[in-house]
Protein backbone atom coordinates (compact mmCIF):
# COMPACT_ATOMS: atom_id res chain seq x y z
CA UNK A 1 0.00 0.00 0.00
CA UNK A 2 2.51 2.36 0.80
CA UNK A 3 4.17 1.91 -2.43
CA UNK A 4 1.02 2.26 -4.07
CA UNK A 5 0.68 5.21 -2.41
CA UNK A 6 4.09 6.73 -3.29
CA UNK A 7 3.18 6.19 -6.93
CA UNK A 8 0.67 8.27 -7.22
CA UNK A 9 2.64 11.75 -7.38
CA UNK A 10 5.42 10.28 -9.90
CA UNK A 11 2.23 9.29 -11.79
CA UNK A 12 0.99 12.63 -11.61
CA UNK A 13 -2.81 11.74 -10.63
CA UNK A 14 -2.54 14.02 -7.41
CA UNK A 15 -3.32 17.69 -9.24
CA UNK A 16 -1.61 19.25 -5.69
CA UNK A 17 1.93 17.42 -6.64
CA UNK A 18 1.99 18.18 -10.41
CA UNK A 19 1.17 21.57 -10.69
CA UNK A 20 4.63 22.87 -9.32
CA UNK A 21 6.58 20.43 -11.98
CA UNK A 22 4.57 21.76 -14.59
CA UNK A 23 5.84 25.49 -14.03
CA UNK A 24 9.42 24.35 -14.26
CA UNK A 25 8.92 25.10 -17.75
CA UNK A 26 6.86 27.54 -19.06
CA UNK A 27 5.30 28.10 -22.13
CA UNK A 28 6.61 31.66 -23.02
CA UNK A 29 3.77 34.27 -23.75
CA UNK A 30 3.16 35.32 -27.20
CA UNK A 31 4.28 38.84 -26.90
CA UNK A 32 7.07 37.77 -25.36
CA UNK A 33 7.97 35.79 -28.21
CA UNK A 34 7.32 38.56 -30.64
CA UNK A 35 8.99 40.86 -28.63
CA UNK A 36 12.52 38.56 -28.37
CA UNK A 37 11.94 37.89 -32.44
CA UNK A 38 11.64 41.50 -32.96
CA UNK A 39 14.62 41.88 -31.10
CA UNK A 40 16.72 39.92 -32.94
CA UNK A 41 15.76 41.09 -35.72
CA UNK A 42 16.28 44.68 -35.31
CA UNK A 43 20.07 43.25 -33.78
CA UNK A 44 20.33 41.64 -37.63
CA UNK A 45 19.08 44.07 -39.30
CA UNK A 46 21.67 47.05 -37.20
CA UNK A 47 24.52 44.94 -37.87
CA UNK A 48 27.08 46.50 -40.82
CA UNK A 49 28.78 44.94 -43.47
CA UNK A 50 32.71 45.07 -43.86
CA UNK A 51 31.64 46.02 -46.83
CA UNK A 52 29.45 49.19 -46.03
CA UNK A 53 31.93 50.46 -43.63
CA UNK A 54 34.63 50.32 -45.87
CA UNK A 55 32.88 52.41 -48.27
CA UNK A 56 31.73 54.89 -45.65
CA UNK A 57 35.26 55.22 -44.47
CA UNK A 58 36.27 55.66 -47.94
CA UNK A 59 33.77 57.95 -48.85
CA UNK A 60 35.64 60.58 -46.04
CA UNK A 61 39.29 59.48 -47.07
CA UNK A 62 39.54 62.49 -50.17
CA UNK A 63 38.72 65.32 -47.25
CA UNK A 64 41.48 64.30 -45.25
CA UNK A 65 43.87 63.86 -48.24
CA UNK A 66 43.21 67.64 -49.18
CA UNK A 67 43.02 68.58 -45.62
CA UNK A 68 47.15 67.00 -44.77
CA UNK A 69 47.96 68.25 -48.03
CA UNK A 70 46.68 71.69 -46.98
CA UNK A 71 47.48 71.40 -43.36
CA UNK A 72 51.51 70.50 -43.88
CA UNK A 73 52.46 72.44 -47.06
CA UNK A 74 50.04 75.36 -47.64
CA UNK A 75 52.05 77.57 -44.91
CA UNK A 76 55.02 77.33 -46.95
CA UNK A 77 53.57 77.70 -50.47
CA UNK A 78 52.03 80.85 -49.56
CA UNK A 79 56.14 81.81 -47.77
CA UNK A 80 58.16 80.25 -50.29
CA UNK A 81 56.20 80.14 -53.32
CA UNK A 82 53.76 82.56 -53.46
CA UNK A 83 55.89 85.10 -51.48
CA UNK A 84 53.35 86.16 -48.99
CA UNK A 85 54.58 87.53 -45.93
CA UNK A 86 54.15 85.76 -42.86
CA UNK A 87 51.68 88.49 -41.73
CA UNK A 88 49.59 88.07 -44.80
CA UNK A 89 49.59 84.22 -44.36
CA UNK A 90 48.51 84.66 -41.61
CA UNK A 91 45.48 86.41 -42.05
CA UNK A 92 44.58 83.92 -44.88
CA UNK A 93 45.02 81.04 -42.50
CA UNK A 94 43.03 82.36 -39.53
CA UNK A 95 40.08 83.88 -42.11
CA UNK A 96 39.97 80.85 -43.73
CA UNK A 97 39.57 78.83 -40.83
CA UNK A 98 37.44 81.08 -39.54
CA UNK A 99 34.91 81.33 -42.00
CA UNK A 100 35.17 77.25 -41.89
CA UNK A 101 34.33 77.78 -38.40
CA UNK A 102 31.08 79.81 -39.20
CA UNK A 103 30.06 78.01 -41.85
CA UNK A 104 29.31 74.73 -39.84
CA UNK A 105 26.45 75.82 -37.62
CA UNK A 106 24.84 78.02 -40.93
CA UNK A 107 24.87 74.14 -42.51
CA UNK A 108 24.01 72.24 -39.32
CA UNK A 109 21.03 74.62 -39.50
CA UNK A 110 20.32 74.12 -43.58
CA UNK A 111 20.95 70.05 -42.98
CA UNK A 112 18.66 70.42 -39.90
CA UNK A 113 15.48 71.50 -42.40
CA UNK A 114 16.73 69.20 -45.28
CA UNK A 115 13.86 66.66 -46.14
CA UNK A 116 13.97 63.28 -46.53
CA UNK A 117 14.94 62.14 -50.32
CA UNK A 118 14.87 58.82 -52.49
CA UNK A 119 18.74 58.83 -51.86
CA UNK A 120 18.12 60.32 -47.60
CA UNK A 121 18.45 63.19 -45.97
CA UNK A 122 22.43 63.70 -45.55
CA UNK A 123 23.58 62.29 -48.96
CA UNK A 124 22.42 65.03 -51.66
CA UNK A 125 24.69 67.37 -49.46
CA UNK A 126 27.64 65.82 -50.13
CA UNK A 127 27.16 64.38 -53.43
CA UNK A 128 26.15 68.21 -54.36
CA UNK A 129 29.37 70.24 -53.11
CA UNK A 130 32.44 67.71 -54.11
CA UNK A 131 32.50 69.33 -57.88
CA UNK A 132 32.72 72.97 -56.39
CA UNK A 133 35.23 71.88 -53.69
CA UNK A 134 37.87 70.18 -56.31
CA UNK A 135 37.35 73.00 -58.48
CA UNK A 136 38.19 75.18 -55.55
CA UNK A 137 40.51 73.05 -54.08
CA UNK A 138 42.67 73.49 -57.43
CA UNK A 139 43.39 76.92 -57.64
CA UNK A 140 43.54 77.20 -54.00
CA UNK A 141 47.33 76.00 -55.38
CA UNK A 142 47.34 77.80 -58.59
CA UNK A 143 49.67 81.14 -58.90
CA UNK A 144 47.92 84.13 -60.47
CA UNK A 145 50.06 85.83 -62.66
CA UNK A 146 49.66 89.02 -60.86
CA UNK A 147 51.33 89.92 -57.64
CA UNK A 148 49.35 92.78 -56.27
CA UNK A 149 45.96 90.31 -55.92
CA UNK A 150 47.49 87.55 -54.47
CA UNK A 151 46.56 87.78 -51.07
CA UNK A 152 42.75 88.08 -52.26
CA UNK A 153 42.91 85.36 -54.42
CA UNK A 154 44.23 82.97 -51.87
CA UNK A 155 42.01 83.95 -49.57
CA UNK A 156 38.62 84.09 -51.51
CA UNK A 157 40.14 80.21 -52.71
CA UNK A 158 40.67 79.40 -49.25
CA UNK A 159 37.65 80.66 -47.49
CA UNK A 160 35.60 79.00 -50.37
CA UNK A 161 37.71 75.46 -49.90
CA UNK A 162 36.49 75.67 -46.13
CA UNK A 163 33.08 76.08 -46.37
CA UNK A 164 32.60 74.04 -48.83
CA UNK A 165 34.23 70.90 -47.16
CA UNK A 166 32.34 72.08 -44.24
CA UNK A 167 28.74 71.29 -46.53
CA UNK A 168 30.42 67.65 -47.29
CA UNK A 169 32.13 67.09 -43.60
CA UNK A 170 29.05 68.15 -41.47
CA UNK A 171 27.02 65.69 -42.94
CA UNK A 172 29.32 62.98 -43.45
CA UNK A 173 30.01 62.86 -39.68
CA UNK A 174 26.44 62.85 -38.95
CA UNK A 175 25.78 59.90 -40.98
CA UNK A 176 27.59 57.58 -38.36
CA UNK A 177 24.66 58.01 -36.32
CA UNK A 178 22.09 57.10 -39.30
CA UNK A 179 24.43 53.74 -40.24
CA UNK A 180 22.45 51.77 -37.54
CA UNK A 181 21.43 52.36 -33.94
CA UNK A 182 24.42 50.04 -32.27
CA UNK A 183 26.50 51.63 -30.41
CA UNK A 184 29.20 48.76 -31.44
CA UNK A 185 28.65 49.05 -34.61
CA UNK A 186 28.51 52.67 -34.53
CA UNK A 187 32.23 52.40 -32.97
CA UNK A 188 33.48 49.79 -35.51
CA UNK A 189 32.54 52.01 -38.37
CA UNK A 190 34.17 55.41 -36.65
CA UNK A 191 37.35 52.66 -35.92
CA UNK A 192 37.18 51.97 -39.79
CA UNK A 193 36.76 55.74 -40.66
CA UNK A 194 39.30 56.77 -38.74
CA UNK A 195 41.87 53.98 -40.60
CA UNK A 196 40.90 54.98 -44.02
CA UNK A 197 41.27 58.77 -42.76
CA UNK A 198 44.58 58.13 -41.63
CA UNK A 199 45.55 56.49 -44.50
CA UNK A 200 44.03 59.32 -46.70
CA UNK A 201 45.95 61.46 -44.30
CA UNK A 202 49.09 59.62 -45.46
CA UNK A 203 48.38 59.49 -49.28
CA UNK A 204 48.12 63.33 -48.73
CA UNK A 205 51.41 64.28 -47.40
CA UNK A 206 52.55 61.46 -49.13
CA UNK A 207 51.85 62.22 -52.32
CA UNK A 208 51.48 66.04 -52.46
CA UNK A 209 55.31 65.86 -50.54
CA UNK A 210 56.79 63.54 -53.50
CA UNK A 211 55.13 65.54 -56.06
CA UNK A 212 56.34 69.11 -54.26
CA UNK A 213 59.35 67.94 -52.85
CA UNK A 214 61.50 69.43 -55.26
CA UNK A 215 60.71 72.40 -55.09
CA UNK A 216 62.02 73.14 -51.63
CA UNK A 217 65.22 71.08 -52.01
CA UNK A 218 68.48 72.10 -50.90
CA UNK A 219 70.26 72.36 -53.64
CA UNK A 220 68.01 75.40 -54.58
CA UNK A 221 69.40 77.04 -51.27
CA UNK A 222 73.05 75.73 -52.27
CA UNK A 223 73.13 77.52 -55.21
CA UNK A 224 71.52 80.85 -53.65
CA UNK A 225 73.71 81.19 -50.90
CA UNK A 226 75.45 83.87 -53.41
CA UNK A 227 72.76 85.76 -53.23
CA UNK A 228 73.27 89.23 -51.04
CA UNK A 229 70.49 88.48 -48.51
CA UNK A 230 69.85 92.07 -47.97
CA UNK A 231 69.46 92.92 -51.43
CA UNK A 232 67.12 90.25 -51.78
CA UNK A 233 65.58 90.86 -48.60
CA UNK A 234 64.71 94.88 -50.10
CA UNK A 235 63.82 92.91 -53.49
CA UNK A 236 60.99 91.18 -50.80
CA UNK A 237 59.65 94.23 -49.95
CA UNK A 238 58.33 95.74 -53.16
CA UNK A 239 55.80 93.22 -54.25
CA UNK A 240 56.37 94.22 -58.09
CA UNK A 241 60.23 93.60 -57.81
CA UNK A 242 59.41 90.02 -56.40
CA UNK A 243 62.10 87.67 -57.99
CA UNK A 244 61.87 84.21 -59.32
CA UNK A 245 65.46 82.98 -58.63
CA UNK A 246 66.41 79.88 -61.56
CA UNK A 247 62.87 79.55 -61.86
CA UNK A 248 62.32 78.20 -58.59
CA UNK A 249 58.97 79.86 -58.88
CA UNK A 250 57.90 78.60 -62.11
CA UNK A 251 58.63 75.04 -61.06
CA UNK A 252 56.86 75.33 -57.90
CA UNK A 253 53.95 76.19 -59.51
CA UNK A 254 53.84 73.42 -61.79
CA UNK A 255 54.48 70.96 -58.81
CA UNK A 256 51.91 72.15 -57.00
CA UNK A 257 49.16 72.27 -59.67
CA UNK A 258 49.96 68.84 -60.64
CA UNK A 259 49.37 67.98 -56.49
CA UNK A 260 46.19 69.90 -56.93
CA UNK A 261 44.97 67.87 -59.92
CA UNK A 262 46.03 64.54 -58.14
CA UNK A 263 43.84 65.40 -55.07
CA UNK A 264 40.75 66.28 -57.12
CA UNK A 265 40.58 62.56 -59.14
CA UNK A 266 40.68 61.43 -55.53
CA UNK A 267 37.81 63.42 -54.46
CA UNK A 268 35.74 62.08 -57.45
CA UNK A 269 36.79 58.50 -56.56
CA UNK A 270 35.50 58.83 -52.97
CA UNK A 271 32.32 60.32 -53.81
CA UNK A 272 31.36 57.38 -55.90
CA UNK A 273 31.98 54.57 -53.10
CA UNK A 274 30.34 56.46 -50.85
CA UNK A 275 27.20 56.95 -52.78
CA UNK A 276 27.23 53.09 -54.38
CA UNK A 277 28.30 51.68 -50.97
CA UNK A 278 26.73 53.26 -47.96
CA UNK A 279 22.73 52.92 -47.34
CA UNK A 280 21.81 55.88 -44.95
CA UNK A 281 18.77 55.12 -42.53
CA UNK A 282 16.39 57.47 -40.91
CA UNK A 283 16.08 58.38 -38.23
CA UNK A 284 15.26 54.69 -36.10
CA UNK A 285 14.29 56.66 -32.70
CA UNK A 286 11.99 59.26 -33.33
CA UNK A 287 8.37 58.80 -33.08
CA UNK A 288 6.20 59.40 -35.98
CA UNK A 289 4.24 62.27 -34.34
CA UNK A 290 7.52 64.01 -33.44
CA UNK A 291 8.58 67.05 -35.15
CA UNK A 292 12.15 67.98 -36.26
CA UNK A 293 13.83 70.48 -32.91
CA UNK A 294 14.16 74.58 -34.29
CA UNK A 295 18.15 74.33 -34.32
CA UNK A 296 18.60 77.58 -32.60
CA UNK A 297 16.69 75.92 -29.54
CA UNK A 298 18.58 72.75 -30.22
CA UNK A 299 21.59 74.95 -30.61
CA UNK A 300 20.73 75.89 -26.77
CA UNK A 301 20.53 72.75 -25.37
CA UNK A 302 23.64 71.71 -27.10
CA UNK A 303 25.03 74.39 -25.04
CA UNK A 304 23.96 73.62 -21.76
CA UNK A 305 24.71 69.90 -22.19
CA UNK A 306 27.26 69.01 -19.73
CA UNK A 307 29.26 65.85 -21.45
CA UNK A 308 28.99 67.92 -24.08
CA UNK A 309 30.99 70.81 -23.24
CA UNK A 310 33.79 68.83 -21.67
CA UNK A 311 34.46 66.90 -24.48
CA UNK A 312 34.43 69.84 -26.90
CA UNK A 313 36.42 72.07 -24.42
CA UNK A 314 38.75 69.07 -24.27
CA UNK A 315 39.51 68.43 -27.99
CA UNK A 316 39.48 71.74 -29.24
CA UNK A 317 42.43 72.45 -27.29
CA UNK A 318 44.07 68.98 -28.23
CA UNK A 319 43.70 69.26 -31.91
CA UNK A 320 44.63 72.99 -31.97
CA UNK A 321 47.78 71.27 -30.79
CA UNK A 322 47.99 68.58 -33.60
CA UNK A 323 47.18 71.57 -35.85
CA UNK A 324 50.31 73.91 -34.68
CA UNK A 325 52.35 70.69 -35.01
CA UNK A 326 51.14 69.86 -38.34
CA UNK A 327 51.60 73.13 -40.33
CA UNK A 328 54.88 73.99 -38.22
CA UNK A 329 56.64 70.82 -38.82
CA UNK A 330 57.86 70.97 -42.37
CA UNK A 331 58.96 74.81 -41.54
CA UNK A 332 60.89 73.64 -38.68
CA UNK A 333 62.34 70.59 -40.43
CA UNK A 334 63.90 73.01 -43.19
CA UNK A 335 64.61 76.07 -41.49
CA UNK A 336 65.25 74.92 -37.75
CA UNK A 337 66.88 71.43 -37.77
CA UNK A 338 68.57 70.99 -40.82
CA UNK A 339 65.99 68.11 -41.94
CA UNK A 340 65.14 69.77 -45.16
CA UNK A 341 66.09 66.56 -47.36
CA UNK A 342 64.18 64.19 -44.84
CA UNK A 343 60.71 66.13 -44.10
CA UNK A 344 58.86 64.08 -46.65
CA UNK A 345 59.85 60.95 -45.22
CA UNK A 346 59.05 62.16 -41.28
CA UNK A 347 55.50 62.99 -42.60
CA UNK A 348 55.17 59.90 -43.92
CA UNK A 349 56.96 58.23 -40.57
CA UNK A 350 54.27 59.86 -38.68
CA UNK A 351 51.03 59.15 -40.93
CA UNK A 352 51.97 55.49 -41.32
CA UNK A 353 52.40 55.24 -36.99
CA UNK A 354 48.78 56.67 -37.20
CA UNK A 355 47.81 54.13 -39.65
CA UNK A 356 48.55 51.23 -38.32
CA UNK A 357 47.85 52.11 -34.75
CA UNK A 358 44.26 52.95 -35.30
CA UNK A 359 42.81 49.09 -34.78
CA UNK A 360 44.88 49.06 -31.31
CA UNK A 361 43.56 52.43 -30.19
CA UNK A 362 40.07 51.11 -31.05
CA UNK A 363 40.92 47.50 -29.32
CA UNK A 364 42.37 49.51 -25.87
CA UNK A 365 38.87 51.68 -26.33
CA UNK A 366 37.16 48.81 -26.06
CA UNK A 367 39.24 46.70 -23.25
CA UNK A 368 39.85 49.82 -20.95
CA UNK A 369 37.23 52.51 -21.80
CA UNK A 370 37.54 55.15 -24.23
CA UNK A 371 39.01 58.01 -20.91
CA UNK A 372 41.78 55.55 -20.58
CA UNK A 373 42.59 55.72 -24.30
CA UNK A 374 43.38 59.39 -24.03
CA UNK A 375 46.75 58.76 -22.06
CA UNK A 376 48.23 58.07 -25.24
CA UNK A 377 47.40 61.47 -26.75
CA UNK A 378 50.14 62.94 -24.08
CA UNK A 379 53.02 60.61 -25.20
CA UNK A 380 54.31 62.74 -28.13
CA UNK A 381 55.10 65.60 -25.61
CA UNK A 382 58.46 64.83 -23.85
CA UNK A 383 59.70 63.91 -27.36
CA UNK A 384 58.73 66.83 -29.31
CA UNK A 385 60.80 68.11 -26.43
CA UNK A 386 63.76 66.35 -27.04
CA UNK A 387 63.55 66.92 -30.74
CA UNK A 388 63.52 71.26 -30.37
CA UNK A 389 66.46 70.67 -27.98
CA UNK A 390 68.39 67.74 -29.79
CA UNK A 391 67.83 68.19 -32.91
CA UNK A 392 69.54 64.54 -34.57
CA UNK A 393 68.27 62.83 -37.25
CA UNK A 394 67.59 59.54 -35.47
CA UNK A 395 65.50 61.00 -32.90
CA UNK A 396 63.98 63.23 -35.41
CA UNK A 397 62.47 59.56 -36.65
CA UNK A 398 61.20 58.51 -32.84
CA UNK A 399 59.42 61.34 -32.46
CA UNK A 400 57.53 60.84 -35.79
CA UNK A 401 56.82 57.52 -34.88
CA UNK A 402 55.65 58.39 -31.13
CA UNK A 403 53.70 61.19 -32.73
CA UNK A 404 52.14 59.28 -35.14
CA UNK A 405 50.35 57.10 -32.07
CA UNK A 406 49.33 59.99 -30.46
CA UNK A 407 47.36 61.25 -33.63
CA UNK A 408 45.48 58.31 -34.14
CA UNK A 409 44.52 58.55 -30.04
CA UNK A 410 43.74 62.17 -30.72
CA UNK A 411 42.07 61.68 -34.39
CA UNK A 412 39.27 58.41 -33.11
CA UNK A 413 38.90 59.27 -29.78
CA UNK A 414 36.56 62.33 -30.20
CA UNK A 415 34.79 60.95 -33.17
CA UNK A 416 34.07 57.82 -31.42
CA UNK A 417 33.07 59.43 -27.82
CA UNK A 418 30.43 62.28 -29.60
CA UNK A 419 27.81 59.43 -30.88
CA UNK A 420 27.73 58.32 -27.07
CA UNK A 421 27.44 61.97 -26.19
CA UNK A 422 24.28 62.49 -28.40
CA UNK A 423 22.50 59.02 -27.03
CA UNK A 424 23.01 60.51 -23.59
CA UNK A 425 21.39 63.65 -25.09
CA UNK A 426 18.73 61.33 -26.82
CA UNK A 427 17.76 60.14 -23.34
CA UNK A 428 17.07 63.15 -21.88
CA UNK A 429 15.52 64.51 -24.65
CA UNK A 430 13.46 61.34 -26.48
CA UNK A 431 11.08 63.90 -28.27
CA UNK A 432 13.91 65.77 -29.65
CA UNK A 433 13.90 64.75 -33.39
CA UNK A 434 17.42 65.49 -35.27
CA UNK A 435 20.05 66.89 -33.37
CA UNK A 436 22.75 65.05 -34.72
CA UNK A 437 23.28 67.67 -36.87
CA UNK A 438 23.75 70.09 -34.35
CA UNK A 439 26.05 68.48 -32.05
CA UNK A 440 28.00 67.72 -34.93
CA UNK A 441 27.96 70.94 -36.93
CA UNK A 442 29.08 72.41 -33.55
CA UNK A 443 31.79 70.53 -32.29
CA UNK A 444 33.75 71.17 -35.97
CA UNK A 445 32.73 74.37 -35.54
CA UNK A 446 34.13 75.10 -31.96
CA UNK A 447 37.36 73.22 -33.25
CA UNK A 448 37.42 75.20 -36.55
CA UNK A 449 37.48 78.03 -34.52
CA UNK A 450 40.45 77.42 -31.98
CA UNK A 451 42.15 75.71 -35.10
CA UNK A 452 42.31 79.32 -37.25
CA UNK A 453 43.31 81.18 -33.88
CA UNK A 454 45.96 78.95 -33.58
CA UNK A 455 47.17 79.27 -36.97
CA UNK A 456 46.76 82.66 -37.38
CA UNK A 457 48.64 83.29 -33.77
CA UNK A 458 51.66 80.75 -35.34
CA UNK A 459 51.75 82.67 -38.31
CA UNK A 460 51.89 85.92 -36.95
CA UNK A 461 54.47 85.08 -34.40
CA UNK A 462 56.41 83.96 -37.33
CA UNK A 463 56.14 87.40 -38.53
CA UNK A 464 56.95 89.31 -35.33
CA UNK A 465 60.01 86.98 -35.33
CA UNK A 466 61.38 88.38 -38.73
CA UNK A 467 60.67 85.23 -41.08
CA UNK A 468 62.18 86.67 -44.48
CA UNK A 469 59.94 84.49 -47.32
CA UNK A 470 62.25 82.67 -50.17
CA UNK A 471 65.52 82.89 -47.49
CA UNK A 472 67.04 79.70 -47.05
CA UNK A 473 68.78 80.86 -43.79
CA UNK A 474 66.35 82.75 -41.19
CA UNK A 475 67.43 84.36 -38.32
CA UNK A 476 67.88 82.55 -34.49
CA UNK A 477 64.70 84.54 -32.98
CA UNK A 478 63.03 82.77 -35.90
CA UNK A 479 64.30 78.94 -35.49
CA UNK A 480 63.63 79.32 -31.52
CA UNK A 481 60.04 80.47 -32.34
CA UNK A 482 59.48 77.43 -34.73
CA UNK A 483 61.19 75.65 -31.57
CA UNK A 484 58.38 77.09 -29.15
CA UNK A 485 55.16 76.45 -32.06
CA UNK A 486 56.40 72.57 -32.27
CA UNK A 487 57.47 71.69 -28.80
CA UNK A 488 55.96 73.73 -25.88
CA UNK A 489 52.96 75.59 -27.17
CA UNK A 490 51.84 71.74 -27.99
CA UNK A 491 52.17 70.16 -24.90
CA UNK A 492 50.91 72.85 -22.68
CA UNK A 493 47.58 72.80 -24.85
CA UNK A 494 47.92 68.90 -24.88
CA UNK A 495 48.09 68.89 -20.85
CA UNK A 496 45.12 71.26 -20.72
CA UNK A 497 43.14 68.90 -22.22
CA UNK A 498 43.51 66.31 -20.87
CA UNK A 499 43.12 67.87 -17.54
CA UNK A 500 39.40 68.79 -18.74
CA UNK A 501 38.63 65.21 -20.23
CA UNK A 502 39.47 63.66 -16.67
CA UNK A 503 35.79 65.42 -15.70
CA UNK A 504 33.94 63.80 -18.80
CA UNK A 505 31.37 62.18 -17.06
CA UNK A 506 30.26 59.46 -19.68
CA UNK A 507 31.84 56.19 -18.45
CA UNK A 508 31.83 52.86 -19.76
CA UNK A 509 28.79 52.36 -17.02
CA UNK A 510 26.76 54.37 -17.99
CA UNK A 511 27.38 54.50 -21.43
CA UNK A 512 26.05 50.52 -21.50
CA UNK A 513 23.15 51.91 -18.99
CA UNK A 514 22.04 54.40 -21.90
CA UNK A 515 22.50 51.99 -24.79
CA UNK A 516 20.32 49.46 -22.51
CA UNK A 517 17.77 52.24 -21.95
CA UNK A 518 17.51 53.30 -25.69
CA UNK A 519 17.02 49.86 -26.95
CA UNK A 520 14.22 49.53 -24.52
CA UNK A 521 12.90 52.81 -25.93
CA UNK A 522 14.03 50.97 -29.44
CA UNK A 523 11.57 48.21 -29.14
CA UNK A 524 8.26 49.64 -27.69
CA UNK A 525 8.59 52.39 -30.72
CA UNK A 526 4.95 52.69 -32.36
CA UNK A 527 6.97 53.55 -35.76
CA UNK A 528 9.12 50.32 -35.73
CA UNK A 529 5.87 48.31 -35.74
CA UNK A 530 3.45 50.67 -37.75
CA UNK A 531 5.68 51.90 -40.59
CA UNK A 532 4.11 51.12 -44.08
CA UNK A 533 5.37 49.36 -46.92
CA UNK A 534 6.08 52.53 -48.49
CA UNK A 535 8.37 53.86 -45.87
CA UNK A 536 9.99 51.00 -45.40
CA UNK A 537 11.13 50.98 -49.07
CA UNK A 538 12.55 54.85 -48.50
CA UNK A 539 14.70 53.29 -45.68
CA UNK A 540 18.02 53.26 -48.26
Amino acid sequence: MAGAGGDTPQQGDGPGKAAPKATLLPEEPPQEQALRRSAEELRQEDRLSVCSKLCYAIGGAPNQVATSATAFFLQIYLLDIAHITPFHASLVLFIGKAWGAVTDPVAGFFISKSKWTKIGRLMPWMLGCTPFTIVSYFFMWYLPPFVAGRVVWYLTFYCLFQALTTLFQVPYSALTMFLSPDQKERDSATAYRMTVEVLGTLMGAALHGQIVASAHASDYCTVNLTINAADFSSSLSNASNLAEPLGLQSHGREVYMIAAGVIGGVYLFGIVILFIGVKERDDPYALNSDKGIPFFKGLRLTMKHGPYLKLTASFLLISTAVQLEQSNFVLFCTHAASLHNHFQYLVVTILVSAAVSIPFWQWFLQQFGKKSAACGISWMIPFAVMLVTIPNLVLAYVVAFVSGLSIAASLLLPWSMLPDVVDHFRLLNPHAKGPETIFYSSYVFFTKMSAGIGLGISAASLEFAGYKTGMCRQSSTVILTLKILIGAVPAILIVIGLSILLFYPITEKSRKETEFALELLRRSHPSTDNLSKTEEDTWI
